[in-house]
């Protein structure tokens, strides 16, 4: 499985929001080198978390600058944010629960997870936001 490579295709164009970006990605490649060095399953639990809880503040952080700047797609994209937490911690208790090791297809699916909010629903939100900041 390859990095998440940042780059421009990535960028929202609102600063705060890219940097949080690039935290994400980072810890997503961290757990993805993890997986293929074989890291003790307590490690990788740990690293999933530690993405998961980085992406439910993000969120946090995303969700406030729609208050603030009056986004109309705010629903849309709070429950975009409500389901995909959903899912990544369905993954994360399949894993702790059947004692799994983390593999590519999970590695696949984080990869996904996370990329595909940032290129359409956070594409959308940063567009609006660069106009109005």
């Amino acid at each position: 499985m390859k990095d998440i490579v940042w780059d421009e295709i990535l960028s929202v164009g609102v600063d705060e929001i890219d940097e949080d970006h690039r935290k994400l990605v980072n810890i997503f490649n961290i757990l993805n080198h993890s997986v293929m060095a074989e890291e003790s399953s307590d490690y990788l639990a740990a690293t999933l978390a530690e993405l998961i809880n980085c992406t439910v503040w993000h969120f946090s952080h995303e969700e406030r600058l729609m208050l603030k700047h009056r986004y109309e797609g705010i629903e849309e994209h709070k429950a975009e944010h409500r389901e995909l937490i959903k899912s990544a911690k369905e993954l994360q208790q399949e894993i702790l629960q059947a004692d799994k090791p983390v593999v590519d297809e999970h590695i696949e699916f984080l990869e996904r997870w996370l990329t595909e909010h940032i290129l359409t629903a956070d594409l959308r939100l940063g567009s609006y936001l660069s106009q109005v900041m």
